[in-house]
C-alpha cells in the first residue's frame, strides 16, 4: 500500500510525528509526505499565526521521518500547492493518513476522485496526541506558548 500523508507540519510536534509513523508503518509501497506550500499555508489557517517557511518546515519533516522510518521505507516529499492536490489526482496512493478532525475530508477526497476515474482511497485515521493538561497537541497552542512540541504545558 502507497500511504500519504498531508499538512503544514509547522512547528513541528509529537501529534505530527505520530501522523508520520501511521504512514511509514502502512506504507509498505512508499510514503508520500506533502507539505503545503507557504501560500497555502497561510490560506488554511483557521487562526492567522506564525508558519516557518517551507524550506524550514521540509528540513525539520524530512530529519523526523528520517528518525520514525525504522521499516525503511522509500518516502517521497512533495509540495502541496491546492487542498486536494495529490490526494484528489495521484492514482499510485491508496491510503491517506488522517486525524480525527480531517476525517470527514475523505469523502470529498473520493468524490473528487471518482470524477477523473480514480479508484477511492482508504483512510488511515491516527488518535490524537495528548499535552500534558489532556488537551491535544497542535501548532497554535504551540506558537501561542500554551505547550511544547512534545505536549508539556508551559502556562
Amino acid at each position: 500500500m502507497r500511504v500519504a500523508v498531508a499538512g503544514t507540519f509547522g512547528p513541528l510536534h509529537d501529534g505530527h510525528r505520530n501522523l508520520f509513523e501511521h504512514a511509514l508503518r502502512f506504507g509498505e509501497d512508499g510514503v508520500v509526505v506533502a507539505l503545503t506550500s507557504d501560500d497555502l499555508a497561510v490560506e488554511t489557517r483557521h487562526e492567522p499565526r506564525e508558519i516557518p517557511v517551507f524550506d524550514e518546515r521540509v528540513a525539520a519533516v524530512t530529519d523526523a521521518v528520517a528518525e520514525l522510518n525504522t521499516w525503511s521505507r522509500e518516502v517521497e516529499f512533495r509540495e502541496l500547492t491546492s487542498e486536494y492536490d495529490i490526494a484528489e489526482d495521484d492514482p499510485s496512493i491508496d491510503a491517506l493518513v488522517v486525524s480525527p478532525e480531517t476525517a470527514p475530508e475523505l469523502e470529498a477526497i473520493n468524490d473528487r476522485r471518482r470524477r477523473r476515474d480514480l479508484e477511492p482511497i482508504s483512510g488511515i485515521v491516527a488518535p490524537y496526541v495528548l499535552a500534558a493538561d489532556g488537551e491535544r497537541i497542535s501548532s497554535t497552542r504551540i506558537v501561542k506558548g500554551e505547550t511544547d512540541e512534545h505536549g508539556a504545558v508551559l502556562e
